[in-house]
Parts: C-alpha cells; structure tokens; sequence
C-alpha cells in the first residue's frame, strides 16, 4: 500500500511540475511575442514625420569693389526673389529605446532632433555689374549663404517645428495604446508616460 501511494504522490508531484514549467514557459511565449510585437511597431513606425512649409524671401544684393580709392568703385547687384519649400522630419528608426521584458516595460532613452532641409527656388532680377566688378561663384554661394539664414530665422518664429512635434506625439501616443493593452509601462525621460504624454514632451 506505501508504495502505490509514494506511487501517487510521484505521479502528482509530476504532474504539478510539468503543468508550472508549461504555465512558465506560455508567459514566457507571450512575453517574447508581446516584446516583439512592440519592437516591430517602433519599427513600422513613420520613417519621416514630415511637416512643410513655403516661405518666400525677396533679397537685395549689391558688392562694390574700391578700384583706385573709395572715389572710384565697381559695383555690381541683384533683386533676388527666393520661394523655398521647407520641411521638418524626425527620423524615427534613430529613436534611442529598451525593451525591459522583465519588467514589462520599454524605455524611450531619447528622440531624434528634428531634420530641417530647405529647398529654395532662386529667381534673379535686374542683375547688373561693372566689367571689373563680374558676378562669379562666390557671389551666388552668398547669395545662398544669407537667404538660407534668412529663411532659417523665419522658420524658428513659424509654427512649422511645433506642428512636426505634434506629429512625433501622435506617433508616440500610437505607443502608448499598444504598450498599455498589453499592460506594459512606457517610460519617457524617466517619467511614466500616461494620458498626460502630451504635456510630458511640451516640458522638452
């Protein structure tokens, strides 16, 4: 009688170790799906989360060159009128992140700076100059040179960067909805992200 019930104990003994690895090894399954499926979503993420804009910029230019003292000078100008199409990008595949599978929760260490590219359409205008004062490559490279810094000021005082952003909050909060319904936490510049993600990044 002792043996068959050692017998018994054995077998449920058995038993309740196989059911616990199995149990064990489905969440860590799922753990390893769930991980995966995130990671795959940052990477479906938009590449560009493009913002653009036109700008336009009306330029005068003028050089003058002393030929024999300030009395005598070669001049030369230009009326330079510039419509430039301008974009903002955030890269998202250089988004710096960790998946912490153990504690069920991915960490976004930091976010790309936005990617400013102006393309500028350059029209030139009563362009005149003296036979000893020609335009040349250099002048055209300056022309160039100051339009951009023009149009660069003029960026920084529109609503073109903030509206990128609001684009890179509407991705991340894409984040969000699937690290929470698979109740995983996401964490940003160290804070819990939650409902209130919006106001987390305006503080950057």
């Amino acid at each position: 009688m002792k043996k068959i019930l050692i017998a018994i104990i054995i077998v449920l003994s058995g038993i309740l170790i196989f059911r616990a690895c199995s149990n064990d090894q489905v969440e860590y399954t799922i753990l390893q799906e769930n991980s995966m499926l995130i990671q795959q979503e940052i990477f479906n993420v938009s590449k560009l989360i493009v913002t653009e804009g036109h700008f336009a910029e009306v330029y005068n230019y003028k050089d003058s060159q002393e030929l024999f003292g300030p009395l005598i000078t070669a001049d030369k100008k230009a009326l330079v009128v510039v419509n430039a199409e301008v974009t903002v990008a955030y890269d998202m595949q250089k988004i710096d992140f960790e998946l912490d599978e153990e504690n069920k929760t991915l960490r976004i260490k930091s976010i790309p700076e936005p990617e400013i590219k102006i393309n500028p359409d350059f029209e030139y205008y009563d362009v005149t100059a003296d036979y000893l004062n020609q335009f040349d490559a250099s002048d055209y490279n300056k022309i160039k040179k100051n339009v951009n810094a023009s149009l660069m000021k003029k960026i920084e005082a529109s609503t073109l960067k903030s509206n990128a952003k609001n684009r890179l909050i509407s991705e991340l909060q894409k984040m969000y909805v699937l690290t929470n319904s698979m109740n995983w936490k996401l964490v940003y510049n160290n804070e819990l992200v939650d409902e209130n993600l919006t106001q987390l990044l305006l503080k950057d």
